[in-house]
């Protein structure tokens, strides 16, 4: 027998989680999140600080509902890679879910409070949080059953905006418009290591991704909205 083939034979495959990952991939993918909590929470005390003397209290609330929906889906995806306990990791990997769905309708919030203002942004911010509730219903219920259908919905709620993407132009500056275009376009293209099961790290790699909409997004309301 060659020294190869005993190799082969001795050497053992990693061991995976019940959600599919290595030990160490687990890890890529709790810590990779875990940045994004601290990010969320100094992005919460900056904008409170910056917007506490020009902001109406609604578009304040705005605000704060959307850093907080920054913290509440690092804070349940590092829980939900950090656990090992099948019972808990399940119901964090709900929370996880439905997590995605309030970034989303957060996210919207004060791009129509401090952007696009009037009925057309109080009907769109009407509309998502209702597909968000609907989207956090759907997961609590169907979770681990319909993923394919999980992914149309974040990435159809993320693009609705296209609706109303004339009077975005108009009344965003430049730079703030193009941080919302790369927002969008780093979490779908990062879609593609979600689904990508058969890559290395894929799913740290699309927390990184997320990471990157993220920061965007929150570059685009801190610095043009604010």
């Amino acid at each position: 027998m060659s020294s190869q083939e005993t190799c082969h034979q001795t050497t053992p495959k990693p061991t995976l989680n019940s959600s599919g990952y290595t030990q160490i991939e687990e890890a890529a993918n709790s810590i990779s999140h875990a940045l994004g909590i601290i990010a969320g929470v100094v992005a919460l005390i900056f904008s409170i600080i910056k917007g506490q003397d020009t902001l109406t209290s609604i578009e304040m609330a705005g605000v704060v509902v959307y850093c907080a929906s920054i913290v509440l889906l690092f804070s349940c995806s590092t829980a939900y890679h950090s656990v090992s306990n099948p019972k808990w990791k399940h119901k964090l990997k709900i929370a996880d879910h439905c997590a995605i769905y309030f970034l989303i309708a957060g996210t919207y919030t004060p791009l129509m409070l401090l952007a696009l203002k009037g009925e057309q942004a109080n009907i769109i911010l009407i509309g998502i949080w209702s597909l968000a509730l609907g989207g956090v219903l759907f997961e609590t219920l169907f979770i681990n059953r319909f993923k394919k259908l999980s992914v149309i919905l974040y990435l159809a709620m993320g693009w609705l905006c296209v609706t109303v993407m004339g009077d975005m132009i108009v009344n965003m500056t430049p730079l703030g418009f193009q941080l919302l275009v790369a927002g969008g376009l780093f979490y779908s293209f990062g879609v593609i290591f979600y689904v990508g099961k058969r890559i290395p790290y894929n799913h740290a790699i699309w927390h990184l991704f997320v990471l990157a909409g993220a920061v965007s997004h929150f570059l685009c309301v801190y610095l043009t909205l604010l």
